[in-house]
């Protein structure tokens, strides 16, 4: 821990008005969250150096937690700045701390603020009058399953940019394949892009791949495929080809964790009293695979959110990631 001399406490006669506010949380500190460094202060009377600077590394945030509980804080304001303010939250929060994180805009936006008091003094302040407002995070168990979802969400986005990028290097050769089929990581389309990039070229051959049940006749998808297979066309498509499918094997692998952990957060809950309605809505394409209704329906105590209009299991599962079990949220 450091003390920077030049960030000077606020002094008796520069505090705003709210410090003539009854203290509701007078076992209350504030911490200004930042990249290399937290800044902490505590009640005046706990300590001759009530504001302190702590590194951002793990011992020093342990270093930071054991301070704390020698000052006899019970509850910590915190600003959610970027992500710089979660692994403190998370040591704080298994050390018993109950933990506020605060939007900073809500901080900013409180009259009386002072330009030479400190963040973390001005958190503190304003905690230990009530006049902080929490921003919500879900409890503990549901942040990793959040933190999953999340994940997944931005591997599905990575795959779709790769999706249109093949689709660009295959219009840049006049392969007009998005013309003629629905999807071109459908059936059909994946078939056609993977003998394309086996060396095939000829329309009628490549026109073979078509599924029964595809919309475009033969003979427009022959059309569609008469293209001309530029080099640097084809190596565009074979990495962005390559790509999509790596990021489809991270999708299943990241479902897999998933799965284990839905299954492990429904079994802490008794069954169900009502039974599982019967499904409402098929998911789309790109979906996790695996059986997500029942372990949701015990997780959250017999509701069905998939029976809500335009929520399938999917939906349901991102909401509960987001919110937990509290539908009051």
């Amino acid at each position: 821990m450091r003390h920077n001399p030049k960030r000077q406490r606020m002094s008796e006669k520069d505090r705003p008005s709210v410090s003539l506010l009854e203290r509701i949380q007078p076992d209350a500190a504030g911490i200004d969250c930042g990249q290399n460094s937290h800044f902490v202060a505590v009640p005046p009377d706990r300590d001759p150096q009530p504001v302190r600077e702590f590194r951002t590394f793990t011992a020093e945030l342990e270093r930071l937690a054991d301070w704390l509980a020698q000052c006899r804080i019970k509850t910590v304001a915190m600003e959610s700045t970027g992500v710089f303010w979660i692994p403190l939250y998370e040591i704080l929060e298994q050390r018993g701390f109950e933990v506020l994180l605060v939007n900073a805009r809500d901080v900013h936006n409180v009259r009386g603020r002072k330009s030479d008091v400190m963040d973390c003094e001005w958190l503190r302040e304003l905690h230990s009058v009530g006049l902080l407002r929490t921003s919500f995070r879900p409890a503990a168990a549901i942040v990793p399953l959040r933190s999953f979802m999340r994940q997944r969400a931005t591997l599905v986005e990575e795959a779709s940019t790769r999706i249109h990028r093949m689709q660009k290097a295959l219009t840049q050769m006049n392969v007009m394949l998005h013309i003629v089929v629905t999807d071109i990581t459908g059936l059909t389309g994946l078939r056609i892009v993977r003998s394309i990039l086996a060396g095939e070229r000829n329309p009628e051959r490549l026109a073979a791949h078509r599924e029964p049940r595809c919309h475009a006749s033969r003979a427009e998808i022959v059309a569609a495929l008469t293209g001309n297979y530029r080099a640097e066309h084809l190596f565009a498509l074979r990495q962005n080809f390559a790509a999509y499918e790596f990021l489809l094997r991270q999708i299943a692998e990241c479902d897999g964790e998933i799965e284990v952990l839905l299954t492990a957060l429904a079994a802490q809950q008794p069954p169900p009293s009502a039974p599982l309605p019967a499904p409402r809505k098929r998911d789309s394409k790109h979906q996790p695979q695996f059986d997500i209704r029942s372990p949701l329906h015990r997780l959250t105590g017999g509701a069905d959110l998939s029976q809500i209009d335009s929520i399938g299991p999917h939906a349901a599962l991102q909401l509960i990631a987001e919110i937990g079990t509290d539908m009051r949220r």
